[in-house]
């Protein structure tokens, strides 16, 4: 089956069919993980992407963004330093940080090109879509390109999702801007209202406030970061606001207009009552919907829900068992490392091996200031569960490290199972959390014991050391914070 051959009886002229063991659609976090896999597997793969390798958490989300948070976290933390003593005020110069994270975003898809084609993976640029059961076309960008015919064994689905866009808010890059205008901009604005409070709407929220833009941030919700418990998000909200974020809650954005230079975003609350915020411009930011109307999916036998998705199972197959779909098209948990971890089983399964995934173990970050990490369950979620919760917490102002890195707001929290004392969720809010859940995500893929985190000694002085004394806590034995 694999080669190529012309087929002038049934293709238009220009066409060819080749053959290969598995199609991966799309060359995000998910599909090329599934693709390199596969590859290591000695399977024949074909991965077609009709954009940019990388998909949009290389190139427009996860790693663009987390750069300007970090290149600004330099200049708010140098500019804010003198309880340590240090008095600055650095200059930015937004167009050289832009460049600076394209950077960044070029090596990294590089590299994914680099070890895509190491491990025999076939690189098609097209937009592919299903033929029939085992065919897809793939269409070549360009005049004159023409296309081609795929006949696979497997096909991974792994083609994103793009921003949701609220009616009447359509992007047009200037007045109207979405997560990826936001983050190719070459000036900072001086004002802005974000539509959403989600994580997007937060972390750009904060990058734009920490570099002097006026941000006022409209959420239908009653608060911040929905999902998230209460004594989490108000860590994150309280520091928002002492930037200076506005935050205006149950608001919903019913229109736009624009108001001399700027725009004026017209609002209503549940009341009916209409509120309006000026600014420069507006960024809208409430979420994304996978992309799954470009595939004929019909063709293959598949049909997305309402929302978009695909409905998947532990082995990332969907309905259709010879077809996978992986990352944000098979719905919650939208997350970079969730689709990698799926395109890893995904591609697992093709070869025959076994595999599966256990999502209780898979983390989510939120990278505001402060980080918020969570895996697992919380509290409440174990008692719905069928457990019964034992809880311990750890304040960071009790942490050595954190407060020699003047970062000492938020905790550090575990939750077990009373009977077993097994870890079950954890969830972080402060400095790094990003990196500290990453030990409880271990705990519960291995089945520890509170006993086992809290007998691991633990360098000084660090973060984690805050997760041995949450562990100690619930256990009754914490010696830096009193037990409860």
């Amino acid at each position: 089956m694999h080669g190529a051959r012309e087929d002038s009886d049934t293709m238009v002229v220009g066409d060819v069919t080749t053959g290969t063991d598995v199609l991966v659609i799309g060359a995000g976090p998910g599909g090329y993980v599934a693709a390199i896999r596969a590859g290591q597997l000695d399977l024949d793969v074909t991965l077609v992407e009709k954009d940019a390798y990388g998909g949009t958490c290389l190139n427009y989300g996860c790693i663009p963004s987390k750069a300007l948070v970090s290149a600004t976290d330099i200049a708010h933390d140098a500019r804010t330093a003198e309880e340590m003593g240090i008095y600055a005020d650095p200059a930015v110069d937004l167009q050289g940080m832009v460049e600076w994270k394209d950077g960044v975003v070029d090596q990294l898809t590089g590299g994914v090109e680099k070890l895509c084609t190491a491990n025999g993976v076939e690189l098609v640029e097209g937009r592919a879509e299903f033929a029939d059961e085992h065919t897809a076309r793939v269409v070549h960008g360009g005049d004159g390109q023409g296309s081609e015919t795929v006949e696979f064994e497997h096909a991974v689905v792994s083609t994103g999702s793009r921003p949701v866009e609220v009616p009447g808010f359509e992007f047009d890059g200037e007045h109207v801007l979405s997560s990826r205008d936001a983050l190719a901009l070459e000036s900072v604005p001086e004002s802005m209202v974000v539509v959403g409070g989600g994580y997007i709407g937060m972390e750009l929220s904060t990058v734009f406030q920490k570099l002097g833009c006026d941000v006022t941030v409209v959420e239908m919700l009653a608060d911040i970061l929905p999902g998230y418990e209460d004594d989490v998000t108000r860590v994150v909200r309280e520091r928002a606001e002492q930037l200076g974020i506005d935050f205006h809650f149950g608001q919903s954005a019913s229109e736009w207009e624009e108001a001399g230079e700027g725009v004026t975003v017209l609002t209503e609350d549940e009341d009916g009552e209409v509120a309006e915020f000026g600014a420069e411009t507006c960024l809208v930011a409430v979420g994304r919907r996978p992309v799954t109307d470009t595939l004929n999916l019909e063709a293959v036998g598949l049909e997305p829900d309402e929302d978009g998705c695909l409905a998947t199972d532990e082995q990332a197959r969907t309905e259709v068992d010879h077809v996978f779909a992986v990352g944000d098209v098979a719905g919650e948990p939208m997350l970079a490392h969730t689709a990698s971890a799926e395109g890893e089983v995904a591609a697992e399964v093709a070869a025959g091996e076994p595999a599966g995934l256990d999502y209780q173990a898979v983390p989510a970050a939120v990278f505001t200031d402060p980080e918020i990490g969570t895996v697992g369950m919380t509290a409440e979620e174990a008692s719905e569960a069928g457990f019964d919760p034992l809880v311990g917490q750890f304040p960071l102002r009790a942490n050595g490290r954190a407060l020699t890195v003047g970062e000492s707001e938020g905790f550090v929290r575990v939750v077990a199972d009373a009977d077993g004392e097994f870890v079950l969720g954890a969830q972080v809010v402060g400095p790094e959390a990003s990196e500290l859940v990453a030990e409880f995500g271990l705990a519960i893929e291995m089945g520890a014991q509170l006993g086992d985190v809290a007998a691991t000694v633990h360098t000084h002085p660090t973060l984690s050391e805050a997760v041995r004394e949450a562990c100690a806590n619930a256990l009754g034995r914490a010696i830096r914070t009193l037990n409860r």
